[in-house]
């Protein structure tokens, strides 16, 4: 998996963790998969759509949350570790500053969201290269609104 459980250190202390979860590593696993899940939610292009090709990077997800070790990007591992945090701090708060936790959060989601938009980028990440093709793309619709009438 992209992020463990001796990742969280830099997050939280590995005493809250125990306290929170009482020593069952299957609820680290499985918040750390529910991390990993809404990180690649985030960074995922959406295809159908002709907005994902509008110029901003499309970061190869699989290969980004395949690295191991080292290889693995510090910022988004960072990231994760906080997004873990939270699915764990939902289950307690033992010890654990909640609202600091919450902004945490956050803040986290609130970086994603601009790695998907387009606002900021990260240049060492693999990229994507796909091309708006009439398969994958939706046709551009428009119109207008129902007409308006005074009664």
């Amino acid at each position: 998996m992209f992020i463990e459980k001796d990742d969280l250190g830099s997050v939280i202390y590995s005493y809250q963790i125990e306290d929170i979860t009482e020593g069952d590593d299957n609820l680290v696993a499985q918040a750390c998969a529910a991390a990993i899940e809404e990180a690649k939610s985030y960074l995922t292009p959406n295809i159908k759509t002709k907005q994902s090709f509008d110029g901003r990077l499309l970061y190869d997800v699989e290969a980004i949350f395949s690295a191991e070790g080292t290889d693995r990007n510090s910022l988004i591992l960072q990231h994760c570790a906080t997004l873990a945090k939270w699915h764990l701090v939902t289950l307690c708060n033992a010890d654990v500053i909640y609202e600091q936790a919450k902004d945490r959060y956050d803040r986290a989601i609130d970086w994603f969201t601009k790695i998907a938009k387009g606002t900021i980028n990260l240049t060492g990440l693999p990229q994507l290269t796909i091309s708006p093709d009439t398969e994958t793309a939706e046709a551009f619709y428009s119109g207008s609104r129902t007409k308006f009438i005074h009664e």
